[in-house]
């Protein structure tokens, strides 16, 4: 099911800011308040909306290093994976994790405070998983990084 102009209206909007008032969106798209409430509600109820969320500085909060690892394996059992996923969702350093096509099995972005608490991640993410390769990428400069999707 698709949305029509106005939907993708809305969802641009709090895209861009969550805490916009439902005035000033309701505004924006030429819709009553209730007409707007009812809507935003429709695209939470059928999953366009998952949640509302504040999105954090890393470098404010002392995570200075971005941090992409590359992940291979020769197992691919649904005990391994189950434990694979348990172990990286325990992690709160870890903020994305990607089964892969191609050469490489697993992709995960985390932030951390350096290298230091980088080794710390490595050591915890090995200690109770076997892997056949993992290395890292380390973020030099961040060119572009949005949690906003084209509508």
């Amino acid at each position: 099911m698709g949305i029509d102009l106005i939907d993708g209206a809305i969802l641009r909007i709090l895209q861009q800011d969550c805490t916009t008032a439902l005035e000033d969106i309701s505004e924006r798209v030429n819709l009553s308040r209730n007409a707007c409430w009812r809507r935003i509600k429709m695209l939470e109820d059928r999953g366009f909306i998952r949640k509302r969320v504040a999105l954090m500085d890393p470098e404010t909060l002392g995570l200075g290093l971005q941090v992409f690892i590359q992940i291979k394996t020769a197992q691919h059992s649904s005990d391994w994976a189950k434990k694979f996923a348990q172990i990286t969702q325990s992690i709160p350093e870890i903020t994305a994790v990607h089964r892969m096509s191609g050469d490489l099995d697993y992709l995960i972005h985390a932030w951390v405070r350096d290298m230091k608490a980088y080794d710390h991640l490595y050591q915890r993410l090995t200690k109770n998983i076997n892997f056949s390769d993992v290395s890292a990428s380390f973020v030099m400069e961040e060119i572009k990084s949005t949690t906003e999707l084209p509508i």
